[in-house]
């Protein structure tokens, strides 16, 4: 068992959604987020439609507007709209992704599982799925459920995802406390990178750890 406190794992992964979250979702979203518009309005001229647009768009600009606090149960309901309008698309699932954010933000660890667990299940394409997936894993490590977080890693990772999977995934053997495990997670992300800055921070997690034992 890991040796950190709930709270403690809590603050990790605000840590890391603060860090990676953000970008993650900004990331991929700056480049769907007018093809998400414009198809509902080309797609559709119902009333309905181009507010599924409005409200995605509103939610994802009040996400990322440091200065504010967003309202959880704002956001919700913007979300509860898009899951009528929208369902199954960028437009909805990205918005699922914002919501669980918010109640990481605010502690609410099981909420934010049952946020993310159907966007795993049934993503609109496989990076949404990864996206989704990571940061399920990382709530899942957070309440202490190491072996269900890890099985979410069974399947294969889209190749531009494979260093960050694997990073999370020495993250989650290190609070399991299988130190040696974590050792090649991180090394296999390090392996992957291409980029010279995170590779830095790998090796300090890396020499933070032992090497695994290869005679045993």
């Amino acid at each position: 068992m890991s040796d950190r406190t709930e709270e403690e794992q809590i603050a990790l992964i605000k840590d890391w959604w603060k860090r990676n979250g953000t970008s993650l979702v900004v990331g991929v979203c700056a480049a769907v987020c007018l093809v998400v518009g414009w198809n509902f309005w080309q797609n559709s001229q119902t009333t309905q439609a181009q507010n599924a647009s409005a409200l995605y768009l509103s939610l994802l600009e009040n996400s990322l507007n440091t200065k504010d606090a967003v309202d959880i149960s704002e956001a919700t309901s913007i979300v509860g709209e898009l899951r009528t309008t929208a369902k199954g698309t960028h437009a909805q699932q990205y918005a699922e992704l914002i919501l669980a954010k918010l109640a990481v933000e605010e502690d609410r660890l099981e909420e934010a599982a049952q946020i993310l667990a159907p966007v795993v299940e049934k993503p609109a394409d496989s990076i949404t799925g990864e996206l989704a997936r990571q940061r399920l894993a990382r709530v899942l490590s957070a309440q202490e459920k190491y072996e269900e977080a890890l099985a979410l890693f069974n399947s294969q990772a889209p190749e531009a995802f494979l260093a960050t999977r694997e990073e999370v995934r020495g993250d989650i053997l290190v609070m399991a406390n299988r130190l040696e495990e974590a050792y090649t997670a991180y090394d296999n992300a390090r392996k992957a990178l291409s980029n010279s800055a995170a590779e830095s921070a790998l090796l300090m997690k890396l020499d933070d750890l032992p090497a695994p034992n290869k005679d045993a």
